[in-house]
C-alpha cells in the first residue's frame, strides 16, 4: 500500500492558500503559485517592519525640527540641550507633544535652553 501522508500535505496546502486570500488570479487558486506569493509576501512583510521604524523616526524628526526651529533653536541643539538636561523622552512623545501640545513642548524648548546655557558656562 502506497502512503500518501494526505491529510498533512492537504492541510498544508490549504494554509498556504488560506494565507493567499485576496490575492488575484492563479496566485490565489493554485498553491505552486499561491506558496510564490506568500512566500514573497512574508519576505516584503519582513523587511517592511524595518523599514516602518527608520521611517517613523524620520517623520518624528521632522516634526520636532519644525516646532523647535519654530521657537529658535535647531533639532541638533535641542537635543542636545534636553540630553544636558537629563530628559529622558524619546522622539515618538517629542513629536506628538509637538503637535499636540505645544504648550509643553514649549516648555521644554525652555529646559533645553537653560541646560545649554548652563552647559556653555561650564565649557
Amino acid at each position: 500500500m502506497r502512503i500518501t501522508n494526505a491529510p498533512a500535505s492537504r492541510k498544508r496546502r490549504k494554509r498556504m492558500l488560506r494565507a493567499a486570500k485576496g490575492f488575484r488570479g492563479r496566485r490565489s487558486k493554485l498553491y505552486r503559485y499561491a506558496s510564490d506569493a506568500v512566500d514573497h509576501g512574508l519576505q516584503y512583510a519582513y523587511r517592511d517592519r524595518k523599514n516602518k521604524k527608520r521611517t517613523f523616526r524620520g517623520l518624528w524628526q521632522i516634526r520636532i525640527n519644525a516646532a523647535a526651529r519654530a521657537a529658535g533653536l535647531s533639532y541638533s541643539r535641542f537635543m542636545e540641550g534636553l540630553k544636558a538636561a537629563q530628559v529622558a523622552l524619546d522622539r515618538r512623545v517629542l513629536a506628538e507633544l509637538a503637535a499636540q501640545d505645544t504648550t509643553a513642548f514649549g516648555e521644554l524648548v525652555k529646559v533645553a535652553q537653560t541646560a545649554l546655557q548652563a552647559k556653555g558656562a561650564r565649557a
